[in-house]
């Protein structure tokens, strides 16, 4: 070849060079035993290898380089961005020419430049999976932002939660009284302990003008139980036995002539104490007694056991707060009132294995309340009908039949 001259623009960086070698093993390799020719530096990424007529074993490559041919022995491998200047010469290949002699070995290579760069700035694929750069200050502030948006977001909605609980209860739930001692927050139902619930009579729908007047002196020596009768199933739900007792008090009231409903105290089969007349108002059946009514008829159907863990726990409570003499008596609505089957033959015979039971009023014992100067019959509610003249045949049936 005659007058072949080349003129490079120089190397590439070293920051990019040494990426290059770092990131192609098989580059480095290649160069190792393949004796890049000295004119080729190695921060030249133009640069290919040459193999003259003295190694016929190998392959010649003249890529992105410039050969002659014909006898010709001068190869220049100019860089990636080199300007080639030609005169005089023939056969003459510019680009890509590969001639194959004997065994050959073709490694393929990416754009070593653009990855080179990636490396020297920081931005190679193989970084993607290392910690951000991102300086630590920034990434802190950011969490603190993103945790006071939370944090804010939480404190919103649970102010808004309680405005609207405060605003469905009313001012009647914050004002209202616990029967039960107050050692209950004012805000909750009161509990007896063993899932015993106190509901009260606002809870329990009462009407709210319905009381009696006579009040109840403590501590009460005798506690009456009695039933509702009527062929009633016992409720099991407070919904149910809610329901019952809005039916009692309308019929106490309508039919009996009664100013509220009879009992003091009323156990459903829920295991809950529905509150009547309370501790401090006297029955319709005894004015110096506690009654407590067991919801449904125990002449057919058996009480459960729930409704005696409820009578135990409401008659020591009312020990505890004085409501109850310490030897208070218990005692069946039948063993005051002979005309009567109430609280029922099944409940009845439950009731005299009690502890507290007192045989008064059965054979070969004097009545109830004696000791007290109590009357032998006890029945303030029909005491009452003679002295205002109420006379109802159907009331006088039904108490001579089912007694609450």
């Amino acid at each position: 070849m005659e007058n072949a001259s080349a003129s490079t623009t120089g190397p590439v960086p070293d920051s990019v060079a040494n990426a290059l070698m770092s990131i192609h093993p098989r580059y480095n390799s290649f160069h190792q035993h393949n004796a890049f020719p000295a004119a080729a530096p190695v921060g030249s990424l133009g640069a290919r290898y040459e193999q003259n007529a003295d190694s016929p074993g190998m392959a010649t490559n003249h890529q992105n380089g410039l050969s002659t041919g014909n006898g010709g022995n001068t190869t220049v491998q100019p860089a990636a961005t080199s300007v080639i200047n030609l005169s005089n010469s023939s056969d003459v290949v510019i680009g890509p020419m590969t001639q194959y002699q004997g065994s050959v070995t073709i490694y393929q290579y990416m754009d070593a430049t653009v990855e080179a760069s990636r490396i020297a700035t920081g931005r190679n694929n193989h970084n993607r999976g290392l910690p951000s750069a991102e300086p630590s200050t920034l990434r802190q502030e950011r969490y603190f932002i993103y945790g006071a948006l939370i944090f804010f977001a939480i404190v919103g909605f649970s102010t808004a939660i309680y405005f609207i609980v405060n605003q469905v209860r009313g001012p009647a739930d914050i004002d209202r009284e616990i029967l039960f001692d107050t050692n209950y927050h004012r805000r909750t139902m009161p509990n007896l302990g063993n899932s015993h619930m106190i509901i009260e009579r606002r809870n329990w729908g009462s009407q709210v003008d319905a009381h009696a007047s006579i009040q109840l002196e403590h501590p009460v020596q005798y506690v009456i139980v009695t039933h509702i009768g009527l062929r009633s199933k016992n409720c099991t739900g407070m919904h149910e036995c809610a329901n019952r007792m809005r039916m009692l008090q309308d019929a106490a009231i309508g039919e009996r002539n009664l100013p509220d409903i009879p009992s003091n105290f009323y156990l459903g089969g829920d295991g809950n104490v529905y509150v009547g007349r309370g501790w401090d108002i006297a029955n319709s059946y005894h004015n110096r007694t506690l009654s407590v009514c067991f919801i449904g008829d125990y002449q057919t159907y058996e009480p459960k056991e729930s409704q005696f863990s409820a009578l135990h726990h409401l008659l020591t409570y009312g020990v505890i707060q004085r409501k109850l003499a310490n030897d208070y008596k218990l005692v069946a609505r039948r063993q005051t009132k002979p005309t009567t089957a109430s609280p029922g033959d099944m409940l009845y015979a439950r009731l005299v294995r009690l502890s507290r039971w007192n045989p008064c009023g059965t054979q070969a014992y004097a009545h109830c309340g004696a000791e007290l100067g109590f009357p032998s019959v006890w029945d303030d509610e029909h005491d009452f009908n003679e002295r205002n003249g109420i006379h109802n045949p159907l009331l006088i049936h039904r108490k001579s039949t089912e007694e609450e």
